[in-house]
């Protein structure tokens, strides 16, 4: 829906779509005296449950200076609303951030502390310069938006001629392992040509895992998920090569 009086235009988008596992985006819009800013695109992460919450979006690249202002509320309590504790590009807080992040963009985020477990909440985005903004308004809850950081430390080493022993660390901004476990998943594939496999693993395991496998070159990767499949699985660690020479 647009509405144009003289140099003012006002336009908004309503979208109503559920997408299992994501932030539900409620209303998009702009409000303009010429150019906008670019409609902040926000994303919102849980990688601790349940008290490291951030919603993310980045930095336009080719815009005046903008102000954003964040605020968030529970979805039922509106009129009690939060600003968001805004860390930007560049700073110190942001770059270790961002060394876990796989985005290659300037990310501004909006760090929201000690959010209700089992509860809906909306922020609301608005990007402000020289009089114009444009606003993003999204819905989401804890729950469906936890995504841990990926493990780290991952190791590949032979056991014998024929098994070869993986072994990672969990990421550390989980911060709460004694209470909310996480699960891994290994994902295995020769370096050349195959299809990727992936193998599970509960908690129990520890983490390592020895797996026999045939002679050739494979790459290995792991990822961590909440243990009762909260949000998604974790972004892949980054490929571990080892060759299992042939044997005579």
């Amino acid at each position: 829906m647009a509405v144009i009086a003289g140099r003012v235009c006002v336009t908004v988008v309503l979208l109503v779509c559920v997408l299992g596992g994501q932030a539900l985006d409620l209303l998009m819009g702009t409000t303009t005296s010429g150019n906008s800013p670019s409609t902040p695109r926000v994303r919102c992460r849980c990688a601790s449950y349940p008290n490291v919450t951030l919603c993310s979006w980045p930095e336009p690249p080719h815009h005046p200076p903008t102000h954003y202002v964040a605020t968030y509320s529970e979805r039922h309590r509106q009129s009690v609303t939060k600003h968001c504790h805004l860390i930007q590009p560049g700073s110190s807080s942001s770059d270790l951030i961002s060394a876990s992040s796989s985005s290659s963009d300037r990310l501004w985020h909006c760090h929201m502390p000690s959010l209700k477990l089992l509860t809906d909440y909306i922020i609301n985005v608005t990007a402000v310069y020289s009089g114009r903004s444009s606003f993003h308004l999204s819905s989401f809850m804890l729950e469906d938006i936890v995504k841990p950081d990926p493990p780290v430390d991952v190791t590949v080493s032979p056991r014998d001629s024929k098994h070869l022993l993986v072994q990672w660390s969990p990421p550390p901004t989980w911060a709460h392992l004694d209470i909310f476990p996480l699960k891994y998943q290994i994902k295995y594939q020769r370096e050349s040509r195959g299809i990727p496999r992936s193998y599970n693993l509960g908690p129990i395991e520890s983490n390592k895992v020895v797996l026999k496998m045939k002679p050739g070159a494979y790459l290995f990767q792991v990822c961590a998920k909440e243990l009762l499949n909260l949000g998604e699985c974790s972004d892949w660690s980054s490929p571990v090569k080892i060759t299992i020479p042939r044997t005579r």
